[in-house]
């Protein structure tokens, strides 16, 4: 049985456990959904949208729990926890506002019959397997277009997500979500193979590492059941030029710091013209080394912890063996000395390809800047990982930006920002970073079927 457990990373102390799901209730849960699915299908969208509408409103009256949760459980500051929780209800919203214009059936213009209409249609129950970064901003990109849609869901969060994963549950409860149409387990690894091989499971969504992708995705394959996977990520950041290097240092700066850098699609490589190279570094690393670095229910605080300290242990020793193969510490790199998952903002530069780091995904408050003065070979750098997710282009010409976003291998390219993320908007990489999208419309056709009706 797997334990679920609140560490609060702030203090270091653990706050609470809770228990796992027993093998023995695995068939139960599975029934629920599946009998669920049978009504909630049937239930007309004009009616599924508005429990959709609820839940955001939901989302909003209880912002300053659900963000308190996710401080106490994962470190994130609480401006920031509550900035996603808005994030989250938008979601919900866009789904209620446009979800059944998308699910209406399109006739197509195609000659030899009197009708033919594509009609869509909830494929069944779907398990969800979601991470602790974001914990109901990931949520919501895959629960809201498949309750959308007419899916039921089995939700099983990261094992520290126990009180915020529940807290979701009892919003869609209170919004009028019937019980049986989403539920929250904590389930262990195993148990969610388990799932998802059961004929009753239509496919799954996985957002997390690598290595739990491919083995989710190994599962739903060996069952014919369709998956989408959001993984991780290794975005390159390219400067082009700009006319305020003070300013420019400021923005990428802090968004790599966001959530302590622990962000699949965080600007992790930053790639700089030779003329401004030494100014930037320069700035960076002082920006870094005066970054206000405390707790997450701290007003002052500019960076939060890690998730834990297993978690800031692990980026610390990816900086330390990045040094000892010839990388330049500018800044940072430490534990910070004091009970919780707390590290210094790092700067690394002089990276090389012999260099474990220059493979690897750094999941924590560490830059890695890049020199350049050829923009084909910074393309060529910015493109030698297997990741994909998204990457960004920074310049004083947004024709000639764009272009050179054009060149990025992503599924998300951005100019002069980087990471945005809107409900309408398409989320998704490629290569190693996953495959299927989440949001939009994209999100809404993941699982769905697609029914040609044609009649003479």
């Amino acid at each position: 049985m797997s334990t679920y457990q609140t560490h609060n990373p702030s203090t270091g102390q653990t706050v609470a456990e809770y228990p796992g799901l027993d093998d023995g209730e695995i068939d139960a849960v599975l029934a629920r959904v599946t009998d669920g699915f049978a009504h909630w299908r049937a239930t007309p969208p004009a009616e599924r949208s508005a429990v959709l509408a609820a839940i955001a409103g939901g989302f909003e009256a209880r912002s300053d729990e659900l963000a308190a949760a996710i401080a106490e459980e994962m470190g994130k500051p609480l401006a920031e926890a509550a900035g996603e929780v808005a994030l989250a209800a938008s979601i919900y919203r866009w789904y209620s506002e446009h979800g059944p214009a998308l699910l209406k059936p399109e006739a197509l213009e195609v000659a030899g019959a009197r009708e033919s209409t594509v009609t869509v249609e909830a494929v069944g129950p779907l398990v969800g397997v979601m991470p602790w970064n974001y914990p109901y901003y990931q949520v919501a990109r895959f629960a809201a277009p498949n309750l959308m849609a007419g899916n039921t869901v089995i939700l099983k969060h990261a094992s520290i997500c126990a009180k915020s994963s529940a807290l979701v549950e009892l919003i869609q409860r209170e919004a009028g979500l019937p019980e049986d149409a989403y539920v929250n387990v904590y389930a262990s690894s195993d148990q969610v193979a388990t799932m998802i091989a059961d004929p009753r499971v239509h496919g799954v969504s996985l957002t997390g590492s690598e290595g739990a992708g491919a083995a989710v995705a190994e599962v739903a394959a060996k069952n014919l059941k369709k998956s989408v996977l959001e993984l991780g990520g290794s975005d390159p950041l390219i400067i082009l030029d700009t006319d305020n290097v003070d300013e420019l240092v400021g923005t990428v700066g802090r968004a790599r710091l966001l959530n302590a850098g622990q962000a699949c699609n965080s600007p992790k490589r930053m790639f700089v013209p030779e003329a401004i190279y030494d100014d930037f570094v320069t700035g960076l690393t002082d920006l870094y080394s005066r970054i206000t670095v405390g707790p997450a229910d701290d007003e002052t605080t500019e960076m939060g912890p890690l998730s834990s300290e297993d978690a800031r242990d692990g980026v610390v020793e990816q900086v330390k063996t990045a040094v000892e193969q010839g990388a330049k510490l500018r800044v940072g790199g430490d534990p910070v000395d004091r009970p919780g998952a707390y590290m210094e903002p790092t700067v690394l530069t002089d990276i090389t390809p012999e260099m474990d780091v220059y493979h690897q995904e750094v999941f924590g408050p560490v830059a890695m800047v890049y020199r350049y003065s050829d923009l084909d070979e910074a393309l060529r750098i910015a493109n030698d990982t297997r990741f994909g997710l998204s990457g960004s282009v920074w310049g004083t010409d947004p024709e000639e930006a764009a272009e050179v976003a054009d060149r990025i291998e992503a599924g998300m390219v951005y100019v002069n920002e980087h990471g945005t993320t809107r409900a309408g908007l398409p989320f998704g990489g490629v290569k190693a970073s996953g495959y299927g999208r989440e949001l939009g419309r994209w999100g809404m056709g993941e699982f769905v079927n697609t029914k040609l009706r044609r009649v003479n």
